[in-house]
């Protein structure tokens, strides 16, 4: 079975649902455009981009992902709408509002597996929310890079520890994903922002993770990182030379190096190839980025362009994804 772990949606039932339960969290403004298109608004932050027709629609993603040979796709939100700028308690009630929409979309879509959204800019409540996702069947949660969204704040954040300590106790796979913000005016054109600013977006907030002592910490945590992990297999040299330099006053990065997971999601042989040395095959799942822009049209393809034992190939077209995550549909 092939398994794409990195994949995004925005549920229908977000629309059809938004206005009945507005009052819940009135810090979120749904605006529709021309075309029809929706955007959304967060508490001091920038209207989102147009929402994708395909984001909603998982007909199509799934007519897509048999011509990609893929059999199954985990789903998580589209980050754009996590709503860390909201206060904690429509955070909450955000978070739950778009569990139950993403649940109830899947509900009979076996090909799919959902992960919840949870409130991080609240800890407990964080924790509390994915609490109830597990029981829920959800496979795990997928987080933004930055829990205030618009703010900033970071993963280590103190507040956060009761949240992982809970991913870890539950044994939820955590996806890191990068969030659409970045101030550096130098991104502003060629798209940068999407092709590098999400990858320097990453490697700060899980080079701060790293060098936190979290993962000693929580040393059950599951945690994933899209896009190869971003810089880090690259600046784990930098990352080791600086703290020697600093008389090894934070965690050892090589170990956490060591205990993440990553996608394919690269576009390329050579980096791909770089990617499966750092963390090794068993710590590599396919991934595509569906259906953005940016998605990688032939996933497959990607992995067999890369020199591979058999027992390797399989373990990133799926075998490491059915350990890590809870699916559904699927005998695991």
């Amino acid at each position: 079975m092939v398994i794409d772990i990195h994949s995004h949606i925005v549920p229908a039932p977000v629309f059809e649902r938004f206005a009945r339960h507005r009052a819940e969290f009135p810090g979120v403004e749904l605006i529709m455009e021309d075309g029809p298109a929706y955007r959304f608004r967060f508490p001091d932050a920038p209207m989102t981009r147009p929402v994708m027709a395909a984001l909603p629609d998982l007909s199509e993603r799934k007519q897509v992902m048999a011509s990609q040979g893929v059999d199954h796709a985990v789903l998580s939100l589209w980050t754009d709408l996590e709503g860390y700028e909201l206060n904690a308690q429509e955070g909450f009630a955000w978070s739950c509002f778009v569990n139950q929409c993403l649940l109830d979309q899947v509900r009979d879509e076996t090909a799919f597996t959902p992960l919840a959204s949870v409130p991080l800019q609240d800890g407990a409540l964080a924790s509390r929310v994915l609490e109830q996702a597990m029981q829920d069947g959800f496979g795990g949660v997928m987080i933004g890079t930055q829990p205030k969204g618009a703010r900033g704040g970071n993963l280590d954040d103190p507040d956060l520890e009761i949240f992982w300590a809970t991913a870890a106790r539950l044994g939820a796979a955590v996806y890191v994903h990068p969030m659409f913000i970045c101030n550096e005016p130098r991104l502003a054109d060629y798209d940068m922002t999407n092709a590098v600013g999400r990858l320097a977006d990453a490697t700060i907030a899980i080079g701060r993770v790293i060098a936190s002592g979290l993962l000693q910490r929580h040393p059950d945590l599951n945690i994933v990182l899209s896009h190869g992990g971003a810089a880090l297999p690259l600046a784990v040299g930098r990352l080791r030379r600086s703290n020697e330099a600093a008389g090894n006053r934070f965690a050892d990065p090589d170990d956490g190096l060591s205990r993440f997971y990553v996608d394919t999601c690269v576009y390329d042989t050579r980096a791909l190839t770089f990617v499966i040395d750092a963390f090794g095959a068993d710590h590599v799942m396919l991934g595509t980025d569906a259906p953005m822009s940016i998605a990688e049209l032939d996933p497959v393809g990607l992995v067999d362009s890369v020199r591979l034992r058999t027992s390797e190939r399989r373990a990133i077209l799926g075998d490491t994804a059915r350990r890590v995550f809870r699916l559904r549909g699927c005998a695991c």
